[in-house]
């Protein structure tokens, strides 16, 4: 398997369009991992606290709409 030093020294010498359409694949994989890493962690639970803040602060009247009105 590659190294990092090795996979960025292999980046330097693509052109720039094979570039492009690199950084474009790569933003899809940090976007799904993150979308992954979410769903697990609401699963989970771990984000319940969020919910339940929202739920109280929209019950006393402090949530608010983002972005403002």
């Amino acid at each position: 398997m590659s190294t990092v030093l090795e996979i960025e020294n292999a980046i330097e010498r693509l052109v720039p369009t094979d570039r492009a359409q690199l950084a474009a694949w790569l933003a899809r994989k940090e976007a799904q991992d993150w979308d992954a890493q979410m769903d697990t962690d609401t699963a989970s639970g771990k984000l319940d606290f969020l919910f339940e803040e929202a739920d109280t602060e929209g019950r006393t009247g402090k949530l608010k709409d983002w972005p403002p009105k």
